[in-house]
């Protein structure tokens, strides 16, 4: 096979791709030299790779949720198909979500930002190139780690799902689905409301940080990332102390309101809040009774004596799309 600008990895299946796939098909059938694959499962995606890996692309894009691209990450850290010619990845706006598009800031059309991304790869596209750190998930059973960028887990998890199950389904846009969902926690939190309209509350659990002990509780919001930004357009400041960040928020009103007025200010980190913990680590685990984690889309659940461990893997170079 030739050579590509772009290998563009696609998943029909994606929210976002039911009503974009049609135009994006277009698009490339118009430009010979972006080799589009698509896939329908998780499991086809190291079989993409196999192939992508033939065409040498320049760059490898990822259109669809971000299951779809931890899928795809997974595969190229723990698969060979590049060897050490691993190609930038580039992540379309796409998927429900899509935190890690963001991040790269990937915002609006995915044709626009396809169009954007072939003419980058027309020329150097060292000044677009970032490097991102990434997760590596493992636990007992498991033979390879799960490779991320965001973990979810107590509440924030639990609100992840009740929002994916309950509020998506009403056909609101996405950032709105997502405010909805985090008033709802609120209005939860505040009167001590239980009902099957409301997020549930979160289960105890057990976080350990390397170095820096244990924090055990009921956290309405935990998240791990080596993101620079979290939901709601947040952002967490840290000290470089490690390559792993962690926001754990109590499950208290205060804290919560707390910690949110801190991220949506761009003060999260910048000094210590009650029942507000930031840090960073090399290594964090995480123990509850049947607790669950989702990292980028997928689910995971951790148990007692069980635990789910969290370690940098290697970077990999991305390829930031903002103007």
């Amino acid at each position: 096979m030739g050579k590509a600008r772009i290998a563009l990895l696609s998943n029909p299946n994606s929210t976002g791709n039911l009503s974009q796939l049609p135009r994006i098909r277009a698009f490339c059938a118009e430009h010979p030299d972006i080799f589009h694959y698509e896939v329908e499962k998780a499991d086809q995606v190291g079989e993409a790779l196999k192939t992508i890996a033939r065409v040498r692309p320049k760059v490898l894009a990822i259109n669809g949720g971000d299951g779809t691209v931890q899928a795809a990450l997974t595969e190229l850290i723990n698969g060979d198909h590049f060897g050490d010619s691993r190609p930038p990845v580039a992540v379309l706006p796409n998927g429900k979500t899509n935190l890690i598009a963001l991040d790269l800031g990937a915002v609006g059309d995915p044709v626009e930002a396809l169009q954007r991304l072939l003419t980058l790869a027309d020329g150097d596209l060292s000044d677009h190139l970032v490097a991102r750190e990434l997760i590596a998930l493992t636990s007992d059973g498991r033979e390879e780690p799960v490779i991320g960028m965001f973990l979810g887990g107590a509440g924030l998890a639990d609100s992840m799902l009740f929002c994916r199950d309950k509020i998506y389904p009403l056909g609101l846009p996405n950032g709105v689905s997502h405010v909805l969902t985090a008033l709802l926690v609120l209005l939860r939190q505040t009167f001590g409301l239980t009902n099957r309209f409301l997020p549930p509350s979160p289960s105890p659990i057990e976080v350990k940080v390397r170095r820096l002990g244990a924090l055990r509780g009921r956290f309405q919001l935990l998240a791990v990332t080596t993101l620079e930004k979290l939901l709601l357009g947040s952002e967490v400041r840290t000290a470089g102390k490690g390559r792993l960040k962690l926001l754990a928020i109590d499950h208290r009103s205060s804290s919560l309101v707390r910690g949110l007025f801190a991220g949506f200010t761009h003060r999260l980190g910048a000094k210590k809040l009650s029942g507000v913990h930031v840090e960073e680590a090399d290594e964090i685990s995480i123990e509850g009774d049947r607790s669950s984690v989702i990292l980028d889309g997928e689910m995971f659940e951790a148990r007692i004596g069980q635990p789910i461990r969290l370690t940098p893997a290697k970077p990999l170079s991305f390829v930031r799309l903002a103007a």
